[in-house]
């Protein structure tokens, strides 16, 4: 099933710049399934299955958001800065942890507390720049004994948890679940075209991993598999986020109100038919905001003709965003059974 796979994702740590970890667990699961591996510089890892001339990249993220070391005070208290998109109010009083040069370090988030605050004080959103980092620490020679130094990588400490039914949360998913998705699609897909499974890096600084890798691959076409907002809960219009958990995969078909992707409708049509055809549930979406790795991979070399497969996913950039795993393995389905195929390019 995806969902112990997910969770072994979502548990893992790989914030942007320092996804090793992830990496790893690609290279364990599919030992054996593709023909090579491939590492570039910057760290993106591609699994290639070798088939005829006509080659389809497939890309899924691997970092997650998170925050990095930026100054150590004489008492032991660490200020931070975030990597990726982060809502402040969010990162208050969560558990992280240091990843340091002498391994794992639990802290916390700390800040004011509201019952010191002066009434205007409360009315304010919390900054991250207001938040610290409590290791237990007296000193700051106490931090640095423990491994910690400006530079050090920080994320959420938390556990995958299932919900009712097949719906699950964690930290991660965005865009652990690409991963898992791409994953799965590689060790099932019977494909006669040559296959590229792009594992990318620093997604959430600014798609840099794809566009190197699309670069450097220069595919026929290409997929980037992520999640997208629903809009299927209280303080949300289905008007602004029409997709829902549990109906299936997303084909995107525009991000950010067109400023970042339009897919190229040929990609549309090869997915749609392929769900169709196979009574696979599929829902289209047309976005006002978030980018994919497909945002950057369609504008390399001349042109590459690109298409988002998404999964709604609740909350997401926290550490508690929740989808729905019969969505994924939908999605897994979607990608195994077009890959038989191509698009009419």
């Amino acid at each position: 099933m995806v969902k112990e796979l997910l969770r072994k994702l979502s548990d893992a740590h790989g914030v942007s710049s320092s996804e090793g970890n992830i990496r790893d667990i690609v290279r364990a699961e599919l030992a054996g399934v593709v023909d090579e591996f491939r590492e570039d510089t910057m760290g993106n890892l591609v699994a290639v299955k070798r088939g005829d001339d006509f080659s389809i990249m497939i890309a899924a993220h691997m970092d997650e958001i998170g925050l990095m070391v930026q100054y150590i005070d004489e008492k032991g208290f660490i200020r931070v800065v975030p990597i990726g998109g982060w809502y402040g109010p969010v990162l208050y009083c969560q558990r992280v942890v240091l990843h340091g040069k002498n391994g794992p370090v639990p802290g916390v988030l700390g800040a004011k507390p509201p019952h010191v605050m002066k009434e205007e004080e409360r009315k304010k959103e919390i900054k991250i720049e207001n938040l610290f980092v409590d290791v237990g620490a007296t000193s700051e020679e106490e931090v640095k004994n423990l491994g910690i130094e400006i530079g050090t990588p920080i994320t959420i400490d938390r556990e995958f948890t299932d919900l009712a039914g097949t719906r699950v949360t964690g930290k991660a998913l965005d865009n652990r679940v690409g991963v898992a998705m791409l994953i799965r699609a590689l060790q099932q897909a019977d494909s006669p075209h040559t296959i590229y499974g792009v594992f990318t890096v620093q997604e959430e600084l600014g798609l840099k991993g794809a566009k190197v890798s699309a670069y450097s691959l220069n595919p026929d076409c290409a997929i980037a598999t992520d999640v997208t907002i629903p809009g299927d809960h209280p303080g949300i219009e289905k008007k602004d986020a029409s997709v829902e958990m549990g109906k299936g995969p997303v084909l995107v078909l525009v991000s950010a109100s067109g400023r970042g992707l339009m897919a190229d409708p040929r990609m549309t049509a090869w997915l749609r038919e392929t769900a169709e055809k196979n009574d696979i549930p599929c829902q289209l979406e047309v976005g006002t905001g978030g980018n994919t790795d497909a945002t950057i991979i369609h504008l390399e070399r001349g042109g590459i003709p690109s298409i988002p497969l998404s999964i709604a996913a609740r909350y997401i950039h926290s550490p508690v965003e929740v989808v729905d795993a019969a969505d994924v393995e939908a999605g897994v389905r979607l990608l195994v059974e077009a890959l038989k195929g191509k698009p009419a390019l």
